[in-house]
């Protein structure tokens, strides 16, 4: 997955300029992103602090590490049976 460019820090900053009342052409421009970015991150990130965005980029790490384990752990139990229903 691609990393973002801007830190969860950035992010909030952003998202604080626009419910401030900036405009979101304006704003988007600035930071050199599209519309639906700054939606999407409002989507993510809405009314979240720093830590919060923080655990929740942990938490979504972690996920994919137990994710790709399991899909690990799938694979080898499957070969395994697949070993085991040959017949020698």
């Amino acid at each position: 997955m691609k990393r973002s460019r801007f830190t969860e820090e950035q992010i909030l900053a952003a998202l604080k300029q626009h419910a401030a009342g900036a405009s979101t052409k304006e704003l988007c421009r600035q930071l050199g992103i599209a519309t639906e970015t700054l939606y999407n991150w409002k989507r993510k990130y809405g009314g979240m602090e720093v830590s919060e965005a923080r655990r929740l980029r942990a938490l979504e790490d972690e996920n994919r590490q137990l994710k790709r384990i399991v899909a690990e752990q799938a694979l080898d139990n499957r070969v395994l049976k697949d070993l085991l229903s040959k017949n020698f």
